[in-house]
């Protein structure tokens, strides 16, 4: 018997052991699925809906099948899968225009990233477009082009460059949850990976370098 069921012989629970107990009978026995779905509900919010699967694995740490059960959730509802191993819990107001990054930062959580290339000559209007839903990812991993189906698709491109050699260089963006370059350090980026740079307006680039 587990040790959480056992009562002092001769004793009988009080109204609130009573409680206790029936909570955690009921939570022993309940099915991953609505475990994983209460425990979703309680704790994700507009900041914390994007998980990798081994962050669901905690909250069923019983569940022998994750996998099987990552597929029922998303063929319900609970969840929607973004790419190979990441999913998003909707919750209302979530800015879908930042889950490419969110997605981004908790597939290479333990690298070093940053927002590089074309996406922040673009967001600075130094450079032409960047195709529709596509991110460029500077990383301490490896170079690989993530689909991401309907979402667009996540490029991650190696560099060996350590966190201190660019710090001057990086800051914070909170709302994507990525470092993000300078436009100088894109440049120097663009040159480092022998990308094009004949649509880059370099008459804006002196300006902002």
């Amino acid at each position: 018997m587990p040790a959480w069921l056992r009562v002092m012989p001769g004793r009988w629970p009080d109204n609130t052991q009573t409680c206790v107990l029936c909570n955690l009978l009921y939570s022993h026995a309940m099915q991953p699925l609505t475990q994983l779905a209460l425990t979703l509900r309680r704790l994700a919010d507009r900041g914390h809906c994007v998980f990798a699967a081994s962050d669901l694995a905690g909250a069923v740490p019983d569940c022998r099948h994750l996998a099987g059960l990552l597929s029922r959730a998303t063929t319900t509802g609970l969840l929607k899968r973004v790419c190979r191993g990441i999913y998003l819990y909707p919750v209302p107001d979530y800015p879908l225009a930042h889950l490419l990054f969110h997605a981004a930062a908790r597939l290479r959580a333990g690298e070093f990233n940053y927002i590089s290339l074309e996406t922040v000559l673009s967001d600075a209007g130094v450079g032409s477009q960047v195709p529709m839903n596509w991110i460029s990812i500077m990383t301490s991993g490896r170079s690989h082009v993530v689909d991401c189906g309907d979402h667009g698709h996540i490029e991650f491109v190696h560099t060996a460059q350590r966190p201190e050699d660019v710090s001057q260089e990086l800051t914070y963006d909170s709302d994507r949850r990525l470092w993000r370059a300078s436009v100088r350090q894109a440049l120097r980026d663009m040159k480092a990976t022998r990308r094009s740079l004949e649509l880059v307006d370099e008459e804006v680039v002196r300006e902002l370098v």
